[in-house]
């Protein structure tokens, strides 16, 4: 574990009356939110409800928005922060090395010996060692995934923005990168969007929903024990009992249908 750099103090992240309007339509109202510092919070909603809008502003990428996201101390969280999209996003013409590369190349950072050999470390890491040449045409789904776990790990940021990126593997592939994640990923401040209560709660320390329009997060859920935890746990599959009829209702109050 120690070809990765330490990416620093994990802060707690505080959004506080944040605003967000497409047009006429308005996504957050007045919402705040509190993520943990060093914690792993899970974020579930029915589709189209804003969780990536949330993501993309607490990132500083939605525009128009009103209300930024802050450490402890009130500072913005620029330059602390990076992104797993759902969507993999490698470079198809780039090597396996080049694409866990990429942040230092697009700024203009040397790619000295030392960060190649980080970068190589986490390919190991994420268990890719002998595929570093590769492109990405010639790897699996759930490896496409782990190079840009890797990637991601690669900027070495305290804070972690994660938005569905396991949902498109099949359940095994799916089930040892929550693994990977758990362990690569701990001690550092994680938003996890994501559609599986199962997943949130193996992951989450905490895990919250999304719902209404404008958006409200309901209070924290917390569930027992340290993630990754075990998907056959009795309180654990409670638990999911109890956020798939949270979340029923959530989706019966978007689409306007009264549940019996």
């Amino acid at each position: 574990m120690g070809t990765n750099m330490a990416p620093g103090i994990a802060p707690g992240v505080h959004l506080h009356a944040a605003d967000l309007r497409y047009g006429s339509t308005t996504i957050f109202e007045a919402l705040d939110l509190t993520l943990p510092a060093g914690r792993t919070t899970c974020l579930l909603g029915p589709s189209g409800v804003g969780k990536t809008s949330l993501l993309r502003l607490i990132a500083g990428l939605a525009h128009g928005a009103e209300g930024q996201a802050e450490d402890e101390t009130g500072k913005a969280l620029d330059g602390r922060i990076a992104y797993l999209a759902q969507q993999d996003l490698l470079l198809p013409w780039s090597s396996v090395l080049n694409n866990v590369l990429l942040g230092p190349r697009l700024r203009g950072e040397p790619v000295t010996g030392a960060l190649e050999d980080r970068a190589r470390g986490l390919i190991a890491q994420v268990d890719l060692a002998g595929h570093e040449a590769d492109r990405p045409g010639r790897l699996s789904g759930g490896m496409r995934q782990r190079v840009a776990l890797a990637r991601t790990l690669m900027e070495a940021r305290p804070v972690v923005l994660m938005d569905e990126p396991f949902s498109a593997l099949d359940a095994i592939t799916r089930y040892q990168l929550q693994d990977l994640a758990a362990e690569l990923l701990r001690g550092r401040t994680v938003l996890l969007v994501t559609h599986d209560p199962l997943e949130a709660l193996r992951l989450g320390h905490g895990v919250r929903i999304m719902a209404g329009a404008p958006a409200r997060l309901d209070d924290p859920l917390l569930p027992p024990g340290v993630p990754p935890r075990d998907p056959g746990d009795p309180e654990i599959l409670q638990l999911q009992a109890e956020l798939l009829r949270r979340l029923s209702l959530a989706q019966a109050a978007r689409t306007g249908l009264a549940l019996s």
